[in-house]
């Protein structure tokens, strides 16, 4: 193994892009973050916080962004996050299950295609 882990998991299942993977953790981070304090992050808690976490990320583009990353399905986010808890990079608690993503949601109805207007909010910075 190497000093850099997603490089191991990309060489073992080349599936996904290193993206994926950061993206998956800074998602994980985040919710973990807004809990009130520190406690495990059930699979269904991490798959609402991923689709929360790219919709602020990616909006509308959400899903051609997953689409680009082989990612069209929640049960490719059990596959990542699985690889990461292989790698050391994430915990697993024993009643954890990779069936624990599959079909959670549709990315249909999670990231649909049309979106109608887009508004273009000004960051927080720009506002007087």
């Amino acid at each position: 193994m190497s000093d850099d882990p997603i490089a191991d998991i990309i060489r073992k299942d080349p599936r996904y892009p290193r993206a994926a993977y950061d993206f998956v953790r800074e998602a994980l981070q985040r919710i973990v973050e807004k809990l009130p304090k520190a406690r495990h992050v059930s699979a269904k808690e991490l798959l609402q916080g991923l689709r929360e976490f790219a919709r602020d990320e990616f909006g509308p583009l959400a899903r051609e962004v997953f689409e680009s990353w082989n990612v069209r399905e929640t049960a490719d986010f059990g596959r990542i996050v699985f690889h990461l808890v292989e790698a050391g990079e994430m915990g697993k608690t024993d009643e954890d299950d990779i069936a624990d993503f599959d079909a959670v949601y549709t990315f249909d109805e999670a990231f649909p295609k049309e979106t109608g207007d887009v508004e273009v909010k000004p960051d927080d910075e720009d506002e007087p």
